[in-house]
């Protein structure tokens, strides 16, 4: 991973998700994911709050990072875990007009997950049920990292763009 991409890499888990201890990255991480990701055969490291990241290679040696959240949310008996893929940043400020009217429309017509703006971070989050199996869990990462990896060679207007 290039120097910049993992700055980029760093700047996206500490804005997004908060910055913890190492030690503590562990005891936070749920561990019913990682025998499913062990069983798909998946690398992953754990990041500062103990949620999954993953770097995802793809077609024309292109990379892709995609997060799993430990942490599970709840609506009535809904138990959801969310997936989360960036393709974009801004450096301060909103996203422009017509990259957020093109995140609006994207998600429109995806059919798993949506765009959301993350700390000047546009984000896929994939939500899915907390008791995902091995299967569903591979198709919600490779929705993710698809999407993601599209709209971010759309925005960056350079089909060699790979900052995540």
């Amino acid at each position: 991973m290039s120097p910049y991409r993992l700055a980029c890499a760093c700047l996206f888990a500490f804005a997004s998700l908060g910055a913890h201890g190492a030690g503590q990255a562990a005891s936070k991480a749920d561990p019913s994911i990682a025998p499913l990701l062990e069983e798909l055969g998946y690398e992953y490291e754990l990041d500062e709050d103990g949620d999954y990241k993953m770097v995802m290679a793809l077609d024309g040696g292109r990379t892709q990072m995609v997060f799993i959240r430990s942490g599970v949310e709840t609506y009535g008996r809904h138990r959801v875990r969310e997936i989360w893929s960036p393709a974009y940043r801004v450096d301060a400020g909103a996203f422009p007009g017509p990259v957020a009217n093109r995140l609006l429309e994207a998600s429109h017509a995806l059919k798993l997950g949506a765009w959301v703006n993350n700390a000047g971070f546009a984000v896929l989050v994939v939500k899915v049920d907390a008791g995902i199996d091995a299967e569903a869990l591979d198709q919600a990462i490779g929705a993710a990292v698809t999407s993601a990896d599209e709209m971010e060679r759309e925005l960056a207007g350079d089909p060699d763009s790979d900052e995540f």
